[in-house]
């Protein structure tokens, strides 16, 4: 039988949940989770977990909305086929700016209003977007800002990294954005069904019809972004309750919190592995759909259908790679989480280049294709979830603005990508997937340089039993795993 919580003020208007009835193990002496426990609603580390991926899953059904039913938009804004491309690099580009600047603000608001605020912001500026677009100069804005709304994968990660211990964190992180990522795929399937709805059933020009669809995605991200807003509190009692103001904890001055995250060397190589695992899935999630409609002839829904298979991956695939992460710690310690990180990365790069070498033939095969390219699919996104796996003990003290540059790392990985490979007429579709894969190939190595002081790396033990470098926060939160 569940126990339930308290919530307590203190004198100094804070708020904490009391955690006494619980008894041992079921949270650690600064009120985090041990474990990941789904479908333990009374708890609020659970209703936290729920509230998050629910969030942000509506967050990526808003961000991919438009390749679905690119086909009926094409004739309404007069789109030429490079303003695809360019709307996808501002959607992108959106993206890498929101993340950057979720980072901090989850450091000194907290995550929860960091999260709610953004999402609901990003629905009045989704609305207004699609209303008023009337150019391909309007689709591109409309992709801007709903690209925006991706920043709150930082808060995700933010929130999930405070309220679950060491040892729950890479799956709690994993599970948190692989149910969250399935938004993508939703989006693939749910959006050519509702703007055929709005066509058939209520008899809505076709002109027109697609910016009524719209209203969906904008309902989710308003409905989310209230229901986060509304929870009672950020962090878990010992980790700064529910402050008026802030997200708990002693107040820090921004440029602190800043130069904590970006004077790290490990946060920047794990920005750059990232965009090469979750860069991937951005790149391949912006041009499935066009894909097999170019190559297999398939229509609208058809297409959709297919390429959501990449998106609904997530599912299991992200969360596999936070049990993994969690998994090979147990037995090697921060050692075995970069080594499984390189060789699922590496593996993920392998089937990308696949996929595009399959597509390239003269007749190719629908079936074969896309089960190489759900088989890209698991592995990436199992990198995904290995790579936030290891994020948390990179820096405490400035774990959103970490979080904010490893995620953002995933956008300009994409947005790279997409100007190298996709942009212009050099390479075809499938020549650029390869050509993905490669580069990513190339991308991971860097994982064999980072290092902890106290845990070690790839290639070299620890360097010092006492951390002189001012990461104390990463290796004593890493050793709860012992």
């Amino acid at each position: 039988m569940e126990k339930k919580t308290k919530l307590v003020e203190e004198e100094d208007g804070c708020y904490y949940y009391d955690y006494g009835g619980y008894g041992d193990g079921v949270v650690d002496d600064e009120g985090r989770a041990t474990e990941l426990r789904p479908m333990a609603l009374s708890r609020p580390h659970t209703q936290a977990f729920h509230l998050a991926w629910m969030s942000l899953f509506a967050c990526f059904f808003a961000a991919f909305a438009a390749p679905p039913i690119l086909p009926a938009m094409r004739p309404a804004l007069v789109l030429a086929p490079s303003d695809a491309s360019a709307a996808a690099v501002a959607s992108l580009s959106a993206t890498l700016v929101g993340r950057l600047a979720m980072g901090p603000a989850c450091d000194l608001l907290g995550p929860r209003r960091a999260s709610g605020v953004a999402s609901l912001v990003c629905a009045l500026a989704l609305a207004l977007a699609a209303v008023f677009a009337s150019s391909p100069a309007g689709f591109v804005a409309l992709r801007f800002v709903a690209g925006l709304s991706l920043a709150n994968f930082v808060a995700n990660q933010h929130w999930m990294s405070r309220i679950f211990a060491p040892s729950a964190v890479g799956l709690a992180n994993a599970v948190a954005a692989g149910w969250a990522n399935v938004g993508s795929a939703a989006a693939q399937v749910v959006m050519p069904v509702a703007y055929d709805a709005v066509v058939l059933r209520l008899g809505v020009p076709v002109t027109v019809a697609w910016r009524v669809t719209y209203l969906l995605p904008c309902a989710m991200l308003v409905t989310t972004g209230l229901a986060v807003l509304a929870f009672p509190y950020d962090l878990p009692g010992g980790g700064g309750g529910r402050c008026p103001g802030g997200g708990g904890g002693r107040r820090r001055s921004f440029w602190a919190v800043v130069r904590g995250g970006v004077g790290n060397y490990r946060a920047w190589l794990l920005g750059l592995t990232y965009g090469h695992c979750y860069g991937v899935e951005l790149i391949m999630e912006n041009v499935a759909a066009d894909f097999f409609r170019r190559r297999f002839r398939l229509p609208m829904e058809a297409a959709g259908a297919a390429a959501a298979c990449f998106g609904a991956m997530n599912a299991v695939a992200r969360p596999a790679g936070g049990v993994a992460s969690d998994e090979v710690a147990r037995r090697f310690g921060m050692r075995g989480r970069l080594w499984a990180l390189w060789a699922v990365q590496s593996a993920g790069a392998a089937l990308c280049v696949l996929v595009g070498r399959m597509g390239a033939a003269e007749a190719p095969s629908l079936a074969a294709t896309v089960a190489v390219m759900l088989a890209c699919a698991a592995f990436v996104q199992a990198a995904s979830g290995l790579t936030f796996g290891i994020v948390p003990f990179v820096c405490k003290r400035s774990l959103g603005v970490v979080s904010g540059m490893t995620a953002s790392g995933g956008a300009v990985g994409a947005i790279v990508t997409n100007r190298l490979f996709f942009s212009g007429s050099r390479y075809t579709v499938e020549e650029a997937i390869s050509c993905t894969g490669i580069t990513s190939l190339l991308c991971t190595l860097p994982v064999a340089l980072i290092h902890f002081r106290r845990q070690g790396g790839m290639f070299c033990g620890p360097s010092a039993t006492i951390d002189g470098d001012g990461d104390v926060d990463d290796d004593d939160d890493y050793m709860l795993l012992k």
